[in-house]
Parts: C-alpha cells; sequence; structure tokens
C-alpha cells in the first residue's frame, strides 16, 4: 500500500447504494447520495479519524462511463500489469469519453482496496460483467457488497455466483439499515480480501470497537447527568391562597420545560457523539406525574403554633435560618439544607405570627405559603427517563449515517412500539435495585451516596447498550419500546 493509510474506493452506479454505504462506514451523513447519474465527477475521500487520528480512509469514485471500450483496451493491452492502470489513465486522460474512469482509477494506483457496490433487486447485466472484469484486471484487492435494499432477493444468487468470479470476498449489506455490529462485520470482512490488509484492518476493526465503548460510557454519564438534574430540581415560590391554582399550573409549566430542554440537550450530546449531524428523532411529549412534583401546601405560616417555627441567626435586620419540624410532614425541602448549620445555640424562638409579616427567607417573602416544585418522590419518572433515554439511544446507533427517510420513518419506529413492555419493565430485581439506590440518593441530597450510586448506574447502562448493539432487545432487530402512554 503506498498511502500510510488503508484507503478504499466505493464504485457503483447512481441510485444502488454506493453512496450510503460509504456514509455508513465512514460515519458520515455529510456524504451526497442522490439518484443523478454524473454527481460524482472527481474523487473525495471521506477519513475516519478517531482521537484526531486518521485510521481509514473510504473514497467515494463517479464510477465507469464507459466500461465496455474500457474493458476492449485492457484486455488488448500488452504492457507491464503493474502499469496497466497508469497506461490507461495516460492514452486517455484528455478524452471527456472516459474522464471518470481515467478518476475511478486514480485511487487504485495509489493502492486502495475497492468496494463494488450494486443493488441486489435488479438483475445483472452485460456492463456489470464488463465492469467486475476491469476490476479484477487491475489486480486491487476488492470485495463485492451486494446493497440489500428490501427483502427481495430473487436475484441475489445469480449476483453472488458472478462475483466469486471476480472478487476476493462477497458480503450482502442493506446500507439503509445497517447498525453498528453489521458495520463492524463488514470491516471483519475486509480483512480477508487481502493478507497484506489484514495486520491494518484489524487494528482499524479495533479502534472502532474502543472508541464504540468510550462513546457508551460517555452516552451513560450523559444520561445520568441528566437524570439527576431531572429528579433533583426543586424550586419554591410565595403565593397567597386565591393565587395557589395559578402558581401550581405555572410552576408545572416550568418544570415540564426545564425537563424537555434537559433532554433535548441530552440528546444532542448523543448524537455528537454518534456523529450524526441530520438524523434528529424526536420522541413524543412526556408525562409529568403531576401530583408528585407538589408537596401540599409545602409551607404554611398562617396557623402554625409558636413552637413550630423558629428563626434564627438574624444579620443586619435579615432572617437567615428557619427551622421547620411538625410542618415538614416527612417531607425533604432541598432549599433548607443549606441553611439549616445556621440554627444553633443561640437561636431564638419567635413568639407570635405578626413577626413573620414582611420578613424574608432566601428572597421569599413571608406572611402567605410556600408552594414547591420538586424534587419527585415517586420513581417510575425515574423509569420513563430511562426508557425514553434508552429507546433515543438504540434509534441513534441503529440508524444508518446513509439513510435519508428521516421524519416518516421515525414515526413509523416509534408507532410500531405501541402496546409492548419498556425496556425498563424486563429489568431483574437486582437491576431496579440499582436504580432504587440512585433515586434515594438524590432525594437525600447527599453528595457521596449520588457519586456513588451514578457510577453504578452507568455500569447498568453500559451493560443496557451491549444488549442493545447486539440486538438482544426486542425482535427482528427492533427494540421493545416503551408503552407510549409512558412517553
Amino acid at each position: 500500500m503506498k498511502s500510510t493509510t488503508v484507503e478504499f474506493a466505493i464504485i457503483g452506479h447512481p441510485n444502488e447504494g454506493k453512496s450510503s454505504v460509504l456514509s455508513t462506514l465512514a460515519e458520515d451523513d455529510s456524504v451526497r447520495v442522490s439518484a443523478i447519474p454524473g454527481e460524482t465527477v472527481v474523487c473525495q475521500s471521506f477519513p475516519v479519524r478517531i482521537d484526531g487520528r486518521e485510521i481509514i480512509r473510504f473514497t467515494d469514485t463517479p464510477g465507469f462511463q464507459n466500461p465496455r471500450q474500457a474493458l476492449a483496451w485492457f484486455q488488448e493491452y500488452e504492457g507491464p500489469e503493474e502499469a496497466m492502470l497508469s497506461a490507461f489513465i495516460e492514452a486517455h486522460e484528455d478524452d471527456p469519453d472516459f474522464h471518470d474512469d481515467c478518476e475511478l482509477f486514480r485511487p487504485l494506483i495509489d493502492g486502495a482496496g475497492v468496494i463494488f457496490v450494486v443493488d441486489g433487486s435488479r438483475p445483472l447485466r452485460k456492463v456489470d460483467r464488463a465492469e467486475m472484469e476491469i476490476l479484477r484486471l487491475s489486480g486491487a484487492p476488492r470485495m463485492a457488497v451486494i446493497n440489500s435494499k428490501e427483502d427481495d432477493s430473487e436475484y441475489l444468487a445469480k449476483w453472488q455466483s458472478e462475483f466469486r468470479k471476480h472478487f476476493n470476498a462477497v458480503r450482502v449489506f442493506n446500507s439503509c439499515r445497517a447498525n453498528y455490529r453489521q458495520r463492524i462485520e463488514l470491516l471483519e470482512s475486509l480483512k480477508s480480501i487481502d493478507q497484506e490488509l489484514e495486520p491494518v484492518l484489524r487494528q482499524v476493526v479495533e479502534a472502532f470497537q474502543e472508541d464504540w465503548e468510550i462513546r457508551s460510557q460517555r452516552t451513560a454519564a450523559i444520561l445520568t447527568d441528566c437524570l439527576q438534574d431531572i429528579l433533583s430540581y426543586r424550586r419554591a415560590v410565595s403565593c397567597k391562597p386565591e393565587d395557589e391554582e395559578h402558581k401550581r399550573r405555572e410552576l408545572h409549566s416550568d418544570y415540564t420545560a426545564y425537563v424537555s430542554q434537559r433532554e433535548r440537550e441530552a440528546q444532542q450530546d448523543m448524537r455528537g457523539l454518534f456523529k450524526h449531524n441530520i438524523f434528529n428523532l424526536k420522541l413524543p411529549p412526556q408525562s409529568i406525574l403531576e401530583a408528585d412534583l407538589f408537596s401540599d401546601r409545602t409551607w404554611k405560616f398562617l396557623g402554625l403554633t409558636d413552637r413550630q417555627v423558629i428563626l434564627a441567626g438574624a444579620l443586619g435586620g435579615a432572617a437567615l435560618g428557619v427551622g421547620i419540624d411538625a410542618a415538614t410532614v416527612g417531607i425533604s425541602f432541598g432549599i433548607f439544607s443549606a441553611i439549616g448549620g445556621l440554627i444553633g445555640a443561640g437561636a431564638t424562638a419567635l413568639k407570635g405570627k405578626d413577626l413573620l409579616a414582611g420578613s424574608r427567607v432566601l428572597g421569599v417573602k413571608m406572611g402567605g405559603e410556600l408552594l414547591q416544585v420538586g424534587p419527585v418522590n415517586n420513581i417510575q419518572l425515574l423509569y420513563i427517563l430511562l426508557d425514553r433515554g434508552l429507546l433515543f439511544y438504540s434509534h441513534v446507533i441503529n440508524w444508518a449515517h446513509g439513510r435519508r427517510d428521516y421524519g416518516q420513518t421515525s414515526q413509523m419506529m416509534l408507532d410500531s412500539g405501541s402496546g409492548k413492555a419498556g425496556f425498563t419493565s424486563l429489568w431483574s430485581r437486582e437491576e431496579r435495585a440499582v436504580c432504587d439506590r440512585f433515586f434515594r440518593a438524590i432525594l437525600k441530597g447527599n453528595e457521596g451516596e449520588i457519586e456513588e450510586s451514578s457510577v453504578d448506574l452507568q455500569d447498568l447502562l453500559r451493560e443496557q447498550f451491549i444488549k442493545i448493539a447486539e440486538d438482544r432487545v426486542g425482535t427482528k432487530g427492533q427494540p421493545l419500546l416503551p408503552e407510549q402512554s409512558d412517553l
């Protein structure tokens, strides 16, 4: 190989999957997918980089322009075999009728291997045999890919039989449905086309697998951080009794907007990790357990006994701390956790409600009721968000970069899950215990416990990612989807 990086030229006709195969292999959805002949007039390389290092390169080619005439020239050529491609270009580079053929051969001269792509749903033609023979005579390491866009296998056997005469390896590959595992299998198959390529391609596959593991770790961290932010969200506002319903709706609206935004941020980060710039699946709006977000009239000032209100540590006339006993009814208040330590031996029990009028605690005016949204005290929301995160992950890794039917197919994939169980409904008691520890740690607000349980949850998520990537969830390659009512 003349190039320091292993390179493969993708060759084929328009509208037969050439660009889709390239886009999927290179994980690059910027590859132009077009059914119009002549769109590609020069070779364009798409390098694959991991940690800034180029490990493999795929090159889009114009495809053959006059294969029968080119084959006739090759068959009459009498010079050295190793100079045949260069001699063809030298003889035809000024002839516009052979522009595409000359351009196609340039990466082969530089040592590129060949991936020849055909549409397996159509019959074999004489021009296909001419192209195969030219590639055989070129001496380049080569693989034939039968792009099976549908389940149509009527001509598959004929294609496979003809390909075995001209190529070192033959693969059936659906470029618009290929997932990560199938992509790796195709790269693994490339090792067999030339012994000299095997060591470097083994390193390429290992690099892809290591990179995938790093992506999985980062995705688990992204989802865990998102869950922690959503579940630990708390906000409190003061209100008068007559404004309670309005304030409740306002708080609820703010919270659902926060959840949606935070989830979109996590999804965007996941898309970036898996190099999706165009594909963007939109999950249905999530339901929020409204009854579990609000503590019923969280903090009542009016009507409290003197023993139930303690105002401590006055500094410059401002109230710094408030302790609540019976009024809390066992509910955790995050807004008080930071000031609880200020209540000490110097605390003074205040007598009478009048002292509360007009006072402020943490910017909240006293003298009415304090409504608080969050923290969520029903673990079901955690499972809903987990199901949504795993659903999005499943579609991201299974959406081939060469695919272009975004909106319609995305909705079909979501609708197909109606009535099936969610991911988490199939989890074992041990797996659910991990979620329970994480949820309780967030409710308690203990940073040490949150950090420890987050690590365990990320380990659990990575295990689920492996099952999804290996098609061990759901049937016929489709993951089980959460109930639509839970989304």
